[in-house]
């Protein structure tokens, strides 16, 4: 996000801003939407999208920063572009006794982009990108299977992303407001539409007139 004024230095809490026990209301999930869309939009152009003043949409963004809700700004890039065209899923069964380990030598792992513990058959997920099938296979065999707190391993390849979204809101998913229906006038004809006569009866009182 970037703006003619610089915002304080990431990592401190500007004086006289709420950061501490924040309840986000619409505007800030408002604030948070736009955000999402254009994570440098300016704060003039963000106060004009959600509809407050500038210094609301300041003291706002710097509430939402200070209290964590916001963690930071990063470049999203293209993955294919960059390279790496080969998107992977690994799901790891872990030595119970060697959590410790695993989480050690995993982020010694600079390919993996994304891990998380789950539940069910296996005990880990992980995401990595790489150049290309066989840089993958190596990973696997080579790497994650020499770890001894690693039990075993199944590989998954992703055909294709269909939906990447950078967060989701509590707002997503919400059913519009439905505007209420339009009133009726005296004569039937619903406000602020028009009726049309059909083109027989004008004639018709055309040639009443000339009579």
């Amino acid at each position: 996000m970037t703006e003619t004024s610089s915002y304080p230095t990431p990592g401190t809490t500007p004086s006289g801003r709420i950061g501490i026990g924040l309840e986000l209301d619409s505007t800030h999930l408002k604030i948070l939407e736009v955000l999402r869309e254009n994570g440098r939009i300016s704060v003039s152009a963000l106060a004009d999208r959600v509809g407050i003043s500038r210094a609301n949409a300041y003291t706002r963004f710097e509430a939402l920063r200070a209290e964590g809700a916001i963690k930071g700004f990063t470049a999203e890039i293209d993955h294919v572009r960059a390279g790496l065209g080969i998107t992977a899923l690994i799901f790891v069964t872990v030595r119970q006794q060697m959590w410790r380990q695993f989480r050690a030598q995993l982020a010694q792992m600079p390919e993996v982009e994304y891990c998380a513990i789950t539940t069910g058959q296996h005990d880990a997920m992980i995401q990595v990108r790489m150049t290309d099938v066989a840089a993958v296979h190596s990973l696997v065999t080579e790497r994650l299977a020499n770890i001894p707190a690693v039990k075993a391993t199944e590989t998954v390849f992703i055909l294709d992303e269909v939906i990447k979204r950078p967060y989701i809101l509590p707002t997503d998913g919400r059913p519009a407001p439905r505007r209420p229906a339009p009133e009726a006038s005296g004569d039937g004809v619903p406000l602020g539409k028009m009726r049309f006569e059909g083109v027989s009866e004008g004639r018709a009182g055309l040639q009443r007139d000339k009579g």
